[in-house]
């Protein structure tokens, strides 16, 4: 279940409720008794941490990616290893 933050715009109460996201919002103000409890905007409280989040799998952002369908880049893409039919020719080598 969520964490709602609420906060009394006549007195400045403010509260964290733990509710189902079904449940209707509070809106009398327990200190107060007022009708003016509203739920506030709050940012997300949790982080990736671990091996396999984004965070740590692309940390060196300098180097850019080629991308697998560039055009007249060669192999670019290409996963074979040079050993299939679809590979670039190999260059031919000068001999004397």
């Amino acid at each position: 279940m969520p964490i709602y933050a609420y906060r009394c715009e006549a007195c400045g109460f403010a509260k964290d409720v733990l509710q189902k996201i079904s449940d209707a919002p509070l809106t009398e103000c327990p200190a107060c008794s007022k009708p003016a409890f509203k739920k506030q905007l709050t940012a997300a409280g949790f982080q990736l941490k671990g091996s396999g989040w984004y965070a740590t799998d692309f940390r060196d952002s300098g180097k850019s990616a080629t991308p697998a369908s560039s055009a007249g880049s060669g192999d670019a893409g290409h996963s074979c290893s040079g050993a299939c039919s679809h590979a670039s020719p190999p260059a031919e080598s000068a001999s004397a």
